[in-house]
């Protein structure tokens, strides 16, 4: 599951994120802030791609730098939901 969530987010971030700019690489574990990949305000447009694809609701106090700042951390807090 992780692999396929992984190519998922990643994709969604290309995509949504990066305009589908695929030549700007980032890894797994890099902070989308840190790397400008995505600023505060576009939060709320991966969290209903997370709710809408995964079917789940990311309560108030989980809109954490922790929960959401990179692949990784989207994927690990994804399996503790």
């Amino acid at each position: 599951m992780a692999l396929e969530t992984s190519q998922e987010i990643r994709d969604f971030i290309v995509t949504n994120f990066l305009f589908g700019d695929s030549s700007k690489k980032f890894k797994d574990s890099d902070s989308f802030l840190d790397k400008g990949i995505m600023e505060s305000t576009r939060v709320l447009e991966l969290i209903e791609f997370l709710e809408d694809n995964y079917d789940i609701t990311v309560e108030d106090d989980e809109i954490i730098i922790e929960n959401l700042d990179s692949v990784t951390s989207i994927v690990n807090y994804l399996e503790r939901k």
